[in-house]
């Protein structure tokens, strides 16, 4: 188990699954449906991203704008919540908001990616809101968004931005586990790709690197589940995954 911080996130011992943006193969991604799919399929986690509206309301979205999931060309920040929440996305669906998502199911985890700037604040005061420190992980590919949501909510899980990434990898790479742990001091995971900074990530001596710095290894996005059963021989403790049912199988098949 990682000990940086205490956190329930990370409970009870991997492998776990992460349904990317929801369970979209009949429903459109990151959308209340997306999560209940997921959900009805056995996941405890998913995985999700936030901008912010023109009214400062936490969205959850991935893109910064309309034009692949609904055809519009404008921002999900020049569009006020309400307004986001008329924009048909299919099957019935439309933008919702993080409160909407945390409401909705309560006993679900949320790994939240934030995207922008001006969603810190409003990720930081919902999460409070609704007291789901303890079942959420707060990550950014930015540094600065990613501390200062932290900072926001004391004790909250996170994984690593970019920036504390790339030593990490270097120092794992070479297997200098006191700098491992020096780079991810106060966080539960790593959350990456299978190479990255032109490195395979999931190489057995990688692994054990970061496990022995105390941080479990997320995969993304592994669908299919040849390779998940691979990865998680190998020692991953958890898959990101379009295809949460299948993941599901997967670990259900191997325990």
């Amino acid at each position: 188990m990682p000990g940086n911080i205490p956190s329930d996130f990370l409970s009870p011992a991997a492998p776990r699954v992460f349904a990317h943006r929801g369970l979209a193969v009949d429903a459109p991604e990151n959308t209340l449906l997306a999560f209940a799919r997921a959900i009805a399929a056995g996941a405890s986690y998913i995985e999700t991203d936030v901008h912010t509206s023109a009214d400062g309301v936490a969205i959850i979205a991935h893109d910064a704008d309309l034009s692949r999931v609904a055809r519009r060309n404008v921002r999900v920040d020049q569009l006020t919540a309400a307004e986001l929440g008329k924009i048909d996305l299919g099957h019935g669906q439309y933008f919702c908001t993080l409160a909407q998502a945390l409401d909705s199911f309560p006993d679900t985890r949320f790994n939240i990616d934030v995207k922008s700037a001006p969603a810190v604040n409003p990720t930081i005061a919902t999460v409070q809101k609704f007291d789901a420190s303890h079942r959420v992980l707060v990550t950014s590919f930015n540094e600065r968004r990613r501390s200062a949501v932290t900072h926001g909510l004391p004790g909250v899980a996170s994984s690593a931005s970019a920036a504390r990434l790339l030593p990490a990898l270097l120092a794992a790479r070479f297997g200098v586990v006191p700098l491992v742990r020096w780079a991810l001091r106060g966080l539960v995971a790593v959350q990456v790709p299978e190479k990255a900074a032109g490195m395979a990530v999931t190489r057995p001596a990688m692994i054990r690197a970061f496990h022995a710095a105390g941080v479990e290894v997320h995969v993304w996005t592994i669908n299919d589940p040849a390779r998940m059963r691979e990865l998680l021989a190998l020692g991953v403790d958890g898959i990101i995954t379009d295809r949460a049912d299948l993941a599901l199988a997967v670990v259900a098949e191997l325990n």
